[in-house]
């Protein structure tokens, strides 16, 4: 059977060799797993359920969970009824779950635990539909997800003929899904995307990874996110087994005891995955010392295919095991491919990782593009180091004058949700989709994205600043956490720095106040990070070089406002909350 709705994947499970650790997430210590034959049941249980409750075909439901087997039964479930699935971030304030449950008209929330209860809870209340709550885990006199799987279980005949019907009748283009955008400015805008743009993109992304049955798979980035739920996807096209991460905190931890193939990340993740690396290697002594760092240098001349030449590769052979193999193993020594997207990873991370045998497979696109617009492959002539790759099977991209990155194919969604003239507007009369991000091809093939194109700004020069590569280049720096890049309508570039004040404390003679607010009036941890600066603004042309920058006590975050939850830079938030310490730089 051709796979050309989302719930045909338990189709596809079935005709598949059985497997026993389908889904798979830590509880009170141990991995819970659910087998393929399991999952299966409980995806039908569920939309039997659903049925019974009176939930019909074009219904909303909102899940607010952290990533766990549950959600997708869920929204398999969801799927098979007909009802549109609303997913949504954790990290948000009740106000914010508000305004998405009365946008969207949702029916009825699935939300994970008591935790998230409290702070969803109220705007379900608000919202009229409190009784329409079921939690994941047991919460004391709240309505169970296991209550809908008994109904289910208990369902007539005539509820399993119909919702056998509503499948039959699905076509690929109805709406399967409305995801509310992160937002890194403004209202959160409902994406519309249905069965075909979701199932052209994660075929797509299959052939890409090559998983196999057997293989495992570290899920990572919310299952709310688009490109969470692409990796979700794809893995079970596959036929490979999903581990759910405990938590960002746990990762290692997880690596070491799944010790999978392949894993979804987002380039601030792989940052940090380098920054612990870097910092233990700045602790060891002597020739061992040596040997990392010639290591590191060596990994950031790396080029794919032997193009080094045979004595690079005999270097890099020795590099890979005195060094490299170590950081693997770190990993759960399984790890061949990496799949990255979201934001701009810095293309010395990049050769680095690639380099140990990490291969990272970097990609672009939106959550309007499903979101894979473009991705590099495994292959000579179709990777190319520091680009996202080139477009996927029946997309086509082409770069406006002013420098747009324009889309066209069956991944672009079919529209935001009640939202007519928004949707007229991110589209053009020939119907290509404006990403707002800007670009250009190199060698007429692989994408080269630059910047947002709201974020680029002009200096009072007249010189245009991309900040993200400006920003992408300072955070290979350890000693910098989070960057941001200012001086619009100024006379010369200055940032606001994060400084990774954890740095200071396991690597470096110079010791950390007991406060961040203390720390960063350290005249030693100020100059360092101003020599720091100074290395860097060396590799930038003359207008983007940083002429001031101010250090900051708080460690950005979602949680705090500064980052959505994707880990990009809320800038106008950043702005507001530092606007003293703005006003100061270029009032001094």
């Amino acid at each position: 059977m051709e796979t050309t709705r989302t719930f045909d994947l338990l189709k596809r499970y079935s005709d598949l060799p059985p497997v026993n650790d389908a889904l798979c997430f830590k509880q009170d210590n141990h991995w819970k797993k659910y087998s393929s034959a399991e999952y299966i049941d409980l995806a039908h249980l569920i939309s039997y359920g659903l049925y019974e409750m009176g939930f019909r075909r074009g219904d909303k439901i909102v899940t607010v969970s952290h990533n766990r087997p549950e959600w997708n039964f869920v929204d398999m479930g969801m799927a098979m009824a007909g009802i549109i699935h609303v997913p949504v971030f954790t990290s948000l304030a009740t106000s914010e779950y508000e305004y998405v449950i009365k946008a969207c008209g949702a029916k009825a929330i699935f939300v994970s635990d008591a935790r998230l209860l409290r702070v969803v809870g109220p705007a379900a209340k608000s919202c009229g539909i409190k009784e329409s709550l079921f939690t994941f885990e047991p919460v004391e006199g709240e309505k169970s997800w296991m209550e809908i799987t008994e109904k289910g279980r208990a369902s007539s005949e005539a509820t399993r003929e119909a919702i056998q019907s509503v499948k039959e009748i699905i076509t690929p283009d109805e709406c399967a899904v409305l995801i509310y955008t992160s937002g890194t400015t403004g209202k959160p805008k409902g994406v519309m995307l249905s069965h075909k743009n979701l199932v052209t993109n994660f075929i797509s992304a299959a052939e890409v990874f090559n998983l196999q049955p057997g293989d495992k798979y570290l899920s990572i980035l919310p299952l709310c996110h688009v490109g969470g739920r692409l990796g979700n996807y794809q893995t079970q096209y596959s036929g490979t087994s999903i581990y759910y991460a405990e938590s960002m905190a746990t990762i290692a931890a997880n690596m070491q005891e799944v010790r999978p193939d392949g894993f979804d990340a987002v380039p601030r993740i792989l940052e940090k995955f380098y920054d612990v690396i870097i910092s233990k290697g700045k602790k060891l002594s002597g020739i061992k010392k040596s040997l990392f760092f010639w290591a590191v240098r060596l990994g950031d001349s790396y080029r794919p295919f032997g193009e080094n030449g045979w004595l690079y590769e005999r270097k890099l052979a020795i590099a890979d095991k005195l060094i490299f193999s170590k950081w693997r193993a770190a990993l759960g020594n399984r790890v061949r491919l990496v799949g990255c997207g979201g934001a701009s990873l810095s293309p010395k991370l990049e050769r680095i990782f690639w380099a140990a045998g990490i291969r990272i497979i970097n990609m672009y696109g939106l959550t309007e593009t499903s979101p894979i617009i473009t991705i590099n492959r495994l292959y000579k002539g179709g990777l190319k180091l520091g680009s996202v790759g080139f477009p996927i099977e029946g997309v086509e991209v082409k770069i406006a004058e002013d420098g747009e990155i324009l889309c066209k194919g069956p991944n672009v969604m079919t529209g935001y949700y009640n939202d007519p003239e928004l949707t007229r507007a991110a589209f053009d009369e020939e119907g290509w989709f404006h990403t707002g991000d800007i670009g250009h091809l190199a060698d007429d093939k692989f994408l080269m994205v630059t910047d947002r194109k709201k974020e680029i700004f002009k200096l009072s020069s007249g010189k245009f600043i991309a900040p993200q590569l400006i920003e992408n280049l300072f955070k290979e720096s350890p000693m910098i956490d989070q960057i941001m890049v200012v001086g619009e309508h100024q006379k010369f570039a200055s940032a606001l720095i994060s400084p990774n004040l954890k740095y200071f404390e396991q690597v470096s003679d110079i010791e950390a106040g007991a406060e961040a607010e203390e720390s960063i009036k350290s005249e030693q941890i100020v100059s360092t990070i101003a020599a720091e600066v100074e290395r860097y603004n060396k590799r930038v042309s003359q207008h983007e070089k940083v002429l001031r920058f101010r250090l900051v006590p708080d460690e950005w975050g979602p949680a705090t406002g500064e980052l959505s939850p994707t880990l990009k830079l809320r800038r106008g938030v950043i702005a507001e909350k530092y606007k003293t310490v703005l006003e100061d730089i270029y009032h001094k």
